[in-house]
């Protein structure tokens, strides 16, 4: 099993509702030559605060050995053609090792934060996918696109704008999924699969992977032709009183995860619904506090891999191993003792 980290490096992840800092990206450079250093395949950015492609263009400049991930860039607000260029120079700059993972967000964040209509996403993602790759494949082959779609029409490409071939032109496509829908997309278009942090390995094994199947039997392909790359919900600390802040701040952010609807399919699995409903009304409510106390041990423990550091390891590999290419793993790490068993950790897992 692969083993990923994200940027920023090292730090505790947020709370349900995180605190407003400064922005700091001075040390990004110097971050991922450390990822690099403590042994891992790949690091992943995701887009948040930052763009994911100013990120990895530092991440490329700084390794030479490790796969560059956007986990995940937002595909819908970024024409193809855009999206395109900017994967195809960083598929130069790091020389082969980009894998562009793409998220549709929501239709309110799509309407209301980047002033966009909507369309329905399972298909606006696969005409994406596929625009894309035309855009990519007429770069490589020196003709005209030739994508005519419901959403896009692309026919057009002039010499100043043509970047011409790469040596390592196939750019493996990830998809973010939750629901059925968009894991049939992946089968039929994507090269892998990004689960959400809270689909359970019950959840990606009973539901997400029949969906990718499906899929890709439609598009003569097979369920092994797309890759799972998980990045799972991690309450780990070196002691019992140490685990016990961590599982606190994870709590509250299953309870937010819970709290979506978009999310629901993977708490309808578990039998949670009615849990899922009452936490979206505390959401609508902004009753932010009450939300951690209705997640107790056991739904904390399904959807998070809860240990001390000593043990973390093994319950994340029991998990996932046998399901999935790769997984996101980190801890905070502040001294060299830290940083020595992060490395065993991550070696821990490839083993």
């Amino acid at each position: 099993m692969k083993v990923e980290t994200v940027l920023p490096f090292g730090k505790l992840d947020p709370g349900l509702r995180p605190a407003r800092e400064p922005l700091d990206v001075t040390n990004f450079y110097e971050q991922a030559r450390r990822v690099e250093a403590i042994g891992y395949d790949a690091l992943s950015v995701t887009e948040t605060k930052l763009d994911p492609f100013v990120q990895l263009t530092l991440a490329a400049q700084a390794t030479e050995r490790i796969e560059l991930h956007s986990a995940v860039a937002i595909a819908f607000p970024r024409s193809p053609t855009v999206t395109a260029q900017a994967a195809w120079t960083l598929q130069a700059l790091s020389e082969g090792r980009l894998n562009l993972g793409l998220g549709t967000q929501v239709k309110g964040h799509i309407e209301r934060r980047f002033g966009l209509g909507w369309h329905p996403a399972g298909p606006w993602l696969r005409e994406y996918v596929e625009a894309l790759r035309e855009v990519w494949s007429c770069w490589q082959e020196g003709r005209q696109p030739d994508h005519h779609g419901d959403v896009y029409d692309i026919s057009l490409m002039v010499p100043l704008f043509d970047p011409g071939p790469l040596e390592h032109p196939d750019i493996p496509v990830t998809l973010a999924a939750v629901k059925p829908f968009l894991c049939q997309i992946a089968g039929a278009v994507a090269d892998g699969l990004r689960p959400h942090p809270i689909c359970t390995p019950e959840y990606i094994e009973s539901v997400m992977l029949p969906a990718v199947g499906v899929g890709a039997d439609a598009a003569g392909r097979s369920v092994t032709d797309v890759d799972v790359m998980v990045a799972p919900l991690i309450a780990t600390a070196a002691d019992q009183a140490g685990l016990a802040v961590r599982m606190e701040e994870v709590r509250a952010r299953v309870a937010f995860y819970a709290s979506t609807p978009s999310y629901r399919p993977a708490f309808d699995a578990h039998g949670l619904t009615d849990l899922s409903i009452e936490l979206a009304q505390l959401s609508k409510a902004q009753r932010w506090d009450e939300m951690p106390r209705r997640i107790d041990d056991d739904v904390l423990r399904t959807y998070a891999c809860v240990g001390t550091h000593d043990e973390i390891v093994d319950i994340v590999r029991d998990r996932y191993a046998a399901l999935v290419r790769s997984t996101e793993f980190s801890i905070p790490i502040t001294t060299p003792d830290e940083e020595e068993l992060l490395a065993s950790m991550v070696a821990g897992l490839q083993a």
